[in-house]
């Protein structure tokens, strides 16, 4: 979701924040910016195209400081329009600056010249809940706003209580503000000082680390500092951290509002830049795609046997005291889940509930101290995710444990146990290996429950962990059926609406085959339970509507072989992944595509794949930007 990158710094930093913003683009952002101090006052450029344009409009307005802040937003309040990008400007009481037209470049950038009436720069990521009643405040004082956005109170508001001491004004005005938030503040007053502060958005420090250099930095992400400096210290909830140069102070508020000085503790963190190189693939989702192999062997790389361990010290004590396991997620990561509650509930004999992370927070629930509350997360800084294991631990929960991808993310900050996944940097907007790895970890959580459960024997354990270990292989032979699903793909760039079927553990799996879809062709596509077919979509099958089924050879295939039946009776197409000892066979108005074998329990990491080739493929028929979807993100931080 929206990036920020600050730095003060000795010398000229422009390069270092447009190159940071590069390396947040994976997270999705409809416009970018950039402001300096530069000249006595605070200069910008914005705009809606990508941040290689912006870089142009930065080199062609000549704009260079040693203090900035930088920023990609994915537009909440307002349309993703010059106006309403970020950096914003508070220009004090009265009539705002008038906009320079004549700067306006042809793909709609913006760069606003020196303005001695900005005072105040600022960066935001998150959601201000109360901005319309500081609006009516600020404006009764005064201040005209320009934009549509929440993030224009912060600025005015930060003006407004500015009596000289940037800090001090920041440090006042949280208080007010409720909602999510992560900014970085300039000032035009104090040319070599960055204010940063985090509250449900995610937001580090980076030491600087270049020999004989005075900088520090910001960003919402370590990433964005790849090859600046590998000193990081993640801002916990509530902190505000002062950046000068060559030197940096963090404090936090106590129980009566006073801000104290903390101390936090500098990892160093390497950024894995490789993973923003194309290499020989079009797209990155591709890659990433073809990435899974390794993605899930270095996932089970330290994995030696079956153990409560592997998810932390203490891990065996809890898995024995509980007695229901509830998943909190979303998106993607809510049907991995739902993959998982098959396996728990077959497997470990354990009952399992798996709730949308941004429901369930807001219903009455029946808390139990029992249950082991497992929150699934490719970036773990899921605003959703994060807010509803906040609430099941107010509930009484204290048992916690997350699948993760990111092991310095809030989530595993926040979370008693942690299986970390090892996917690596997944920049695409449409998650693919994170999904299977997180399957990978929550099929290791499903046999050590099962072992403390007295579930699982010696045999058992061994020829599970024998497939698990012929995964990257499986996955390997399933990719090479891509030219085939490019022929299927050529069909589906024509159509408007698709039905995806699953039965059992596999119609999670049609679940993600049809957001995959949705996501990056924007093709209309759901997915049903097969046998649910009859029970009101078969009302929408037509020729022009194809109908992708998941067969794999398990107790349901026959029942699914029936509904199968129901599509072509109807005068359906339908597109079968089936396993290739099923008795499908391709003919009139059927398609069919052999899996390389049979997995078993395991089976839904493959049958997942030629979903994700098949969504990829459709796309880029039908010319979509791939890579960045309209209107989504890769990080959700805001509600």
């Amino acid at each position: 979701m929206c990036g920020i990158v600050a730095a003060v710094s000795a010398r000229n930093i422009v390069s270092v924040l447009v190159e940071g913003l590069r390396r947040l683009e994976y997270r999705g952002y409809d416009s970018c910016g950039v402001a300096v101090h530069q000249g006595g006052g605070l200069r910008r450029a914005r705009s809606t195209a990508r941040v290689a344009e912006l870089a142009a409009n930065v080199a062609a307005e000549g704009l260079e400081g040693g203090t900035g802040i930088a920023h990609t937003r994915w537009a909440t309040h307002g349309a993703p329009v010059v106006h309403n990008a970020h950096p914003h400007f508070s220009h004090g009481p009265g009539p705002a600056a008038a906009p320079r037209s004549a700067d306006a470049s042809a793909d709609g950038g913006e760069a606003s010249g020196l303005a001695g009436a900005d005072r105040i720069g600022l960066v935001h990521n998150g959601i201000i809940e109360n901005h319309d009643e500081l609006r009516a405040e600020l404006q009764a004082k005064g201040y005209e706003f320009v934009t549509q956005t929440d993030t224009e109170v912060i600025a005015h508001l930060v003006d407004h209580l500015n009596d000289g001491d940037l800090l001090e004004a920041v440090q006042r005005a949280l208080p007010r503000l409720r909602g999510a938030y992560a900014i970085a503040v300039i000032s035009r007053d104090e040319p070599q000082r960055v204010i940063g502060a985090r509250h449900g958005s995610p937001l580090v420090l980076g030491v600087g680390a270049v020999a004989g250099a005075s900088e520090n930095f910001l960003a919402s992400d370590a990433m964005a500092l790849a090859g600046v400096t590998d000193q990081i210290v993640y801002l916990e909830e509530g902190d505000v951290v002062d950046l000068q140069l060559g030197k940096y102070w963090i404090s936090h508020a106590d129980a009566k509002g006073d801000f104290r000085r903390v101390e936090r503790s500098v990892r160093t963190v390497v950024a894995h830049t490789g993973a923003a190189e194309l290499g020989p693939y079009r797209h990155y989702m591709q890659k990433e795609i073809f990435e899974q192999p390794k993605a899930i062997a270095d996932t089970l790389d330290a994995v030696h046997g079956v153990s409560p361990e592997l998810f932390g010290d203490g891990a065996y004590r809890v898995f024995k005291e509980i007695d229901s396991v509830l998943i909190l997620a979303c998106g993607t990561s809510f049907y991995s889940g739902s993959v998982a509650k098959y396996w728990l509930e077959s497997m470990a004999k354990i009952p399992t509930s798996v709730e949308v992370a941004s429901e369930y927070r807001y219903r009455d629930s029946v808390p139990n101290p029992r249950t082991l509350v497992v929150t699934i997360s490719q970036s773990g800084e899921t605003a959703d995710t994060l807010a509803a294991l906040k609430h099941a631990r107010s509930l009484g929960m204290a048992h916690t444990l997350t699948v993760c991808n990111v092991a310095t993310s809030a989530m595993v900050r926040e979370c008693a146990m942690a299986y970390i996944t090892r996917a690596g940097v997944e920049i695409g907007v449409a998650s693919t290996k994170a999904f299977t790895t997180q399957l990978v970890g929550l099929f290791l959580l499903t046999l050590a429950l099962a072992q403390v459960r007295g579930r699982l024997d010696d045999a058992q354990e061994a020829q599970h962990l024998k497939s698990l270990r012929h995964l990257p292989v499986a996955v390997q032979a399933v990719l090479a059926l891509e030219p085939q699903i490019i022929a299927w793909s050529e069909e589906f760039a024509s159509k408007e609406n698709a039905l995806f079927l699953g039965r059992g553990m596999h119609y999670p799996v049609a679940l993600e085959g049809a957001l995959k879809l949705k996501e990056i062709s924007y093709i209309h596509a759901e997915a049903y339970p097969a046998g649910e077919l009859k029970h009101g979509p078969l009302a929408l099958v037509t020729a022009q509507m194809p109908v992708v089924a998941i067969a794999p050879n398990d107790a349901l295939l026959e029942k699914l072989e029936s509904n199968l039946h129901e599509v072509r009776a109807r005068g359906g197409e339908l597109f079968v992944f089936a396993d290739s000892d099923t008795r499908i066979r391709s003919g009139e108005g059927v398609r069919v595509i052999r899996m390389p074998e049979h997995y078993g329990a395991l089976s839904p990491i493959l049958h997942v794949v030629p979903l994700q080739l098949l969504a990829y493929h459709t796309a880029v028929a039908r010319g979509t930007d791939v890579d960045k979807p309209r209107n989504l993100a890769k990080s959700v931080t805001v509600e």
